[in-house]
């Protein structure tokens, strides 16, 4: 695994770059040794974040995390990118039905739609409803999206809520 790390709007300190490696190390052992991992680590204001980035053939594996600390969101982005790794080896175990192999992880991730199961299927009425009401059942339910038909244009839309705790809304064009 190669590791690359970049800095935007903070100095790299040798510190912070022993712990970023120290941690993202640990994905060695998904990852073939030619792999690239990529790192930015950037801060605004009073948001510290980190984005990694590992593009493997047929996928592309990324987490973003923003914290407080930089040193929490590194630790915050390793659990986050191991569980997506985890779960792309997983599917490719269920559909090789077979040993795992790291190399599988860069030969042929292709076709990841055969590794798709849906385990679930709901039916529901779509109540007519506005944006702002949609919010407000969403939140009832305690998901993180909500399907609904837009009472005055009488189309299906989503609302759904976003990183930063606002809401946003998706309509189809037309």
């Amino acid at each position: 695994m190669r590791l690359q790390i970049y800095g935007k709007n903070l100095e790299l300190t040798p510190r912070l770059q022993a712990q970023v490696e120290n941690k993202l190390s640990k994905l060695g052992k998904y990852l073939r040794d030619d792999t690239e991992v990529q790192a930015t680590l950037s801060v605004e204001k009073d948001r510290h974040k980190i984005e990694v980035t590992i593009p493997m053939r047929g996928t592309t594996i990324r987490a973003e995390e923003i914290s407080q600390d930089m040193y929490s969101s590194i630790d915050m982005v390793q659990e986050t990118i191991e569980r997506q790794l985890r779960r792309h080896k997983t599917r490719l175990i269920n559909r090789y039905q077979g040993g795992f192999s790291p190399e599988y992880l860069e030969e042929d991730a292709g076709d990841e739609e055969d590794g798709i199961r849906i385990v679930r299927t709901k039916h529901f009425a779509l109540k007519p409803m506005d944006p702002e009401e949609a919010c407000l059942q969403m939140d009832l339910l305690g998901h993180s999206f909500y399907v609904f038909r837009d009472s005055e244009t009488d189309q299906v839309c989503v609302v759904y809520k976003r990183k930063d705790g606002a809401y946003g809304l998706i309509e189809p064009e037309g």
